[in-house]
C-alpha cells in the first residue's frame, strides 16, 4: 500500500532527501572554476594555505577558501588541495640512488683501508651512505707503511678483501713502491691498492666548490697545507688553523661533483671490489 505522506519525517537525513552532494574536486593548476553567487571566473594559479588562488581571464589574482561555492562546467563542486606529488627517488652524496628503507648493512669481512685523517673524512661524507648499505667499513690507516703489517695480522681471502686509498700514490713516489710490492706479494690477488695524484686530499676539491679559479702554487720549502692557507688569506699560524681550514673545505662538499674525477673513480673502484659475489 502506497504511504501517500512517505516515511517518518524525524528520521535521520530527512533534511538531504533529494539533494545532490557536490562531488570533491583537486585545484589543480588551470582547472577553471566559477564562484558561486559572483560572476568571478578564473584558473587555479596555486593554493596558499587554506585558500585558492584564481586568475580572471583579465589577468586579475583573487583568494578564496578551498571547500563549496564553486562551480565547474555549471555543477556545484567542492574544491580541495590537490594531492602532494610523490617524491622522486632521492640519491645519494654520492650520486647513488637511496634505497626506500635504508638500513645499515651487517658489516662484510672485506673492507677499505684509508691513509690519511682528511681522506677518511672526505670518503665518509660522500660515500657513507653507500657504504653503510653496502656493509663495508671504512678503516683510517695512519701511513701506508702500516699496511704490509695489517695484512700479515689478519690476511685478505678471496671473502675477505681489501681495498686500499693512498694519498699522493705516483710514480717513483715511496708510497708507489710500497703497492708494488704488496700487489706482488702474497696478499696481492686479494688486495686493490689505488690512489689519487694530488700533492694532498684537499686538491681532491674542485676549486670551484670553493668558489675559488684555481688551488695556489706553493713554493718549495713551505709545507704545502701552511702555503695553501696564506695564499687564500685564511690563518696558518698553527695545527689548529690547517684542522679549520680543512674543516671549510669539507663543509663546501655536498655531492660528488665537488670532487676531481681522478678521486671519483679511484673510490668507486674499491667499493665494487670489495663487494664482488
Amino acid at each position: 500500500m502506497d504511504d501517500r505522506y512517505g516515511t517518518d519525517v524525524l528520521a535521520r537525513g530527512w533534511r538531504d532527501a533529494g539533494r545532490i552532494t557536490p562531488a570533491e574536486v583537486a585545484a589543480s593548476a588551470d582547472l577553471v572554476v566559477e564562484v558561486a553567487g559572483s560572476d568571478f571566473v578564473g584558473a587555479v594559479t596555486r593554493i596558499d594555505g587554506m585558500n585558492v588562488e584564481l586568475e580572471d581571464r583579465f589577468g586579475k589574482r583573487r583568494l578564496f577558501p578551498l571547500g563549496g561555492g564553486f562551480l565547474v562546467d555549471g555543477k556545484p563542486v567542492v574544491l580541495k588541495a590537490p594531492a602532494a606529488a610523490p617524491k622522486g627517488r632521492t640519491r645519494t652524496a654520492s650520486g647513488s640512488f637511496a634505497a626506500a628503507d635504508q638500513r645499515a648493512r651487517t658489516a662484510r669481512a672485506s673492507r677499505i683501508f684509508v691513509e690519511g685523517k682528511h681522506d677518511a673524512e672526505l670518503v665518509e661524507k660522500v660515500w657513507g651512505a653507500d657504504l653503510r648499505a653496502e656493509g663495508v667499513v671504512v678503516e683510517f690507516l695512519e701511513g701506508v707503511d702500516l699496511l704490509e703489517e695489517k695484512l700479515d695480522a689478519e690476511p685478505p681471502t678471496a671473502e675477505r678483501r681489501y681495498g686500499v686509498l693512498v694519498d699522493h700514490l705516483v710514480p717513483n713516489s715511496k708510497e708507489s713502491r710500497i703497492a708494488a710490492k704488496i700487489a706482488r706479494g702474497r696478499h696481492g690477488a686479494h688486495v686493490r691498492i689505488v690512489g689519487h695524484p694530488f700533492v694532498d686530499v684537499w686538491q681532491c676539491v674542485t676549486p670551484r666548490a670553493l668558489g675559488i679559479a684555481a688551488w695556489p702554487e706553493v713554493p718549495r720549502g713551505i709545507e704545502w697545507k701552511v702555503g695553501v692557507c696564506r695564499a687564500l688569506g685564511w690563518p696558518a699560524e698553527e695545527q689548529a688553523d690547517t684542522a679549520r681550514a680543512w674543516q671549510h673545505i669539507l663543509s663546501k662538499v655536498t655531492t660528488f661533483r665537488d670532487l676531481e674525477p681522478a678521486l671519483l673513480g679511484r673510490v668507486e673502484e674499491l667499493i665494487d671490489f670489495v663487494t664482488v659475489p
